[in-house]
C-alpha cells in the first residue's frame, strides 16, 4: 500500500529506541551519546547526554526515564528529580553490547545484547554467512528494584532486539533479528518468560526494532532493505512501508496512536554510522493505532 511518508527530523547520526512520550518522540542517537525528542512538527531537542552509547528507552511508573547504555552493558534511570544513576549491571546477563529494551506497566525491563561482535564478524564473514551461523545469547530481565536474572531460562536467542508487551500484560513478542523471526513467549507473575513458540517468521526480512498495532500485528523494521513491514500472526505481510534507506527501529505515536515513526540511515556500521550525521526520523500515518508496550 502506497503512504505518503514525510521526515520529521534529520541531523541524527543513527536513532534507535524510538518512544511516543508526553506528546514527543523520543529517541537514543549512537554516535552523538545522547538522547532525544522530537514532535510531530520537527521540532529536535536533546534531552539527555551521556557516554556508553544510549540505545533502549523506557519509563517506570513513577516516571522515571531508563536508558540502556550499550558499551557499559548498563541500565540507567533519571529519576522525576533529576538525578542519574546506575539501575542495573548488565555484564552477567549480557555477552558483547546491550541493545533494545522494553518496561511493562510494573517497571519491569527486558533488555537484549548482540552476543558477539557484530560488525567484526559481518566484515569479516558477509551478511549471509552471520545469519546461518552466529553465536546465540540470552535475554536480561530487570526487576523495578534493579535486580537482574535471566529473563527465559535455558532459552538462547539469535539476536534478541525489539520487545513488545501485549495489552493483558501477559505475552511478548521478541524480535531475533539474525534468526529471521519474532518468538512469542508468556509472562509470568515474577516476568519470567516460558513457552516459547513461534509468532511469525519474517525472513526473507530480518527484525529490528518493532512496535504493536491494536489488530495484535507487528510492525517490524527491516535493517537490510529500505522499508517497514507489518506482519501478522503467522507471517503474512500485511502492509509495506518504502523508507528509502534502511530501517532500523519504528513506533506508533502521534495524538491517536496512528503514526508511524520510522528510524532510517545509510548503515548500521559503527564506523560508517559515526562519521556524519546522516540519519533520519520518518513518519506515516496507518490505519490502526498503537496497543501494549512500549
Amino acid at each position: 500500500m502506497s503512504r505518503a511518508v514525510r521526515t520529521v527530523a534529520e541531523g541524527i547520526h543513527f536513532g534507535e529506541g524510538p518512544r511516543w512520550h508526553d506528546g514527543r518522540l523520543w529517541l537514543s542517537d549512537f554516535y552523538s551519546s545522547r538522547v532525544c525528542s522530537v514532535s510531530l512538527d520537527g521540532d529536535l531537542r536533546t534531552e539527555l547526554e551521556l557516554e556508553g552509547r544510549p540505545s533502549g528507552l523506557g519509563w517506570m511508573p513513577d516516571g522515571s526515564l531508563l536508558v540502556v547504555r550499550m558499551e557499559l552493558r548498563e541500565v540507567w534511570r533519571r529519576w522525576p528529580d533529576g538525578r542519574f544513576e546506575r539501575h542495573a549491571d548488565l555484564t552477567g546477563h549480557s555477552a558483547f553490547l546491550c541493545n533494545d529494551m522494553v518496561v511493562d506497566g510494573q517497571g519491569r525491563a527486558y533488555v537484549g545484547n548482540f552476543g558477539f561482535d557484530l560488525d567484526a564478524e559481518l566484515h569479516a564473514r558477509g551478511p549471509e554467512s552471520v545469519i546461518a551461523d552466529h553465536p546465540q545469547t540470552c535475554l536480561a530481565l530487570v526487576q523495578a528494584d534493579g535486580s537482574v536474572s535471566d529473563a527465559a531460562p535455558g532459552e538462547r536467542f539469535s539476536f534478541p532486539n525489539g520487545m513488545v508487551i501485549k495489552p493483558d500484560g501477559l505475552t511478548m513478542v521478541v524480535a531475533e533479528t539474525l534468526g529471521g523471526r519474532l518468538s512469542l513467549f508468556d509472562i509470568g507473575a515474577d516476568g519470567t518468560l516460558t513457552g516459547r513458540r513461534l509468532f511469525a517468521p519474517t525472513w526473507p526480512r530480518v527484525p529490528d526494532g518493532i512496535c504493536l498495532d491494536a489488530s495484535g500485528a507487528v510492525w517490524i523494521a527491516n535493517p537490510l532493505a529500505p522499508e517497514c513491514a507489518l506482519i501478522a500472526p503467522g507471517g503474512e505481510v500485511l502492509d509495506l512501508i518504502e523508507t528509502g534507506l534502511p530501517c532500523f527501529a519504528c513506533m506508533l505515536g502521534g495524538p491517536d496512536g496512528k503514526h508511524l515513526f520510522m528510524l532510517v540511515a545509510p548503515s548500521s556500521d559503527a564506523t560508517e554510522a559515526a562519521k556524519a550525521p546522516l540519519g533520519k526520523v520518518l513518519v506515516v500515518e496507518v490505519d490502526t493505532a498503537r496497543a501494549g508496550w512500549p
